[in-house]
């Protein structure tokens, strides 16, 4: 095996509005995670879960920003700080790291591990921009705030654990989105990010659109996070989360997507971090959307039909 993918459980549902995300880790785990990336060529060891206190433990308004909305801002920014040290040493140590979720707020520590010695390019497939920021947010949910934060938008901007040192608006492509708000349209149109919406998909296919979000983030980088938010599909095919969205992608464009990927890091290795996340057993049915989850990851690091 050519390459050993550390998996780091981050069971956290601070950022997300339904509880139940806590419990995505593990149901991925138990959906065969080990057996299909072994499958696909790959070592994986897995390092557990972070052990973190229950929402229901702590203040959700305990640490708002001035003039802003954020709940647990304060426990976020602890989870996050965390798996950012954990993704930095596992590269450190020449391995993948595969964060697994929670909710979407712990790529804010996946992108920062990531970019902290390497100029990083990010994929985003999500049916959501995750861009709102405090002061934008109606809802104070952080798990639509993961890019800004990393991003440095707003009042992420003043803290010091947020922003990802070396990720740069111009190297993020999104792919699929379909639901997003009139700011975060705005915002994304003012910005140096390419974002491709599922009418992209509809017109080109998604190998195409694929091929061209990794032109975009492979520009002037040394790698590519990928992160996969789970409700980039459609709730036919992934039913298990916590903010589904009608017209998603269908079960055989996302495998062939994140096949698309791992054929150009066969060719390439432009792959440097992943995050999957926003699996919601509670929400699911037979752990249909968790067992997904697994599957599209070992896509991702090479598991084929043939």
């Amino acid at each position: 095996m050519e390459r050993t993918v550390r998996i780091i459980g981050a069971p956290m549902d601070y950022g997300a509005n339904r509880r139940g995300v806590d419990m995505g880790p593990s149901a991925i785990r138990y959906a065969d995670l080990a057996d299909g990336l072994e499958r696909a060529g790959v070592e994986p060891v897995d390092d557990g879960d972070l052990s973190m206190p229950r929402a229901e433990e702590r203040d959700p308004d305990a640490d708002q920003p001035t003039g802003g909305n954020a709940k647990f801002l304060r426990e976020v920014e602890d989870v996050c700080r965390r798996v950012s040290d954990r993704v930095a040493a596992t590269l450190a140590d020449g391995e993948f790291p595969l964060v697994l979720g929670g909710d979407h707020s712990v790529a804010i520590g996946s992108l920062t591990g990531s970019a902290r010695e390497a100029d990083l390019g990010a994929i985003w497939f999500d049916a959501h921009a995750d861009l709102n920021t405090p002061e934008t947010s109606p809802s104070g949910n952080v798990h639509g705030m993961p890019l800004a934060a990393a991003l440095g938008r707003g009042a992420f901007g003043e803290t010091e654990w947020a922003p990802a040192p070396r990720l740069r608006e111009s190297s993020i492509a999104y792919v699929g989105l379909r639901s997003i708000d009139d700011r975060e349209r705005e915002l994304i149109r003012e910005s140096e990010m390419t974002a491709f919406t599922m009418s992209d998909i509809d017109q080109r296919g998604i190998s195409a659109v694929v091929d061209d979000a990794l032109a975009v983030a492979t520009d002037g980088t040394d790698g590519v996070h990928v992160s996969l938010d789970l409700d980039w599909l459609d709730p036919k095919a992934a039913p298990g989360v916590g903010t589904p969205v009608r017209g998603g992608v269908t079960y055989r464009e996302a495998h062939a997507a994140l096949e698309t990927l791992s054929r150009r890091h066969d060719a390439d290795g432009v792959l440097r971090s992943m995050d999957v996340v926003e699996v919601n057993p509670i929400l699911d049915e037979a752990n249909e959307t968790a067992t997904l989850a697994a599957e599209l990851t070992a896509s991702t690091f090479g598991k084929r039909i043939l």
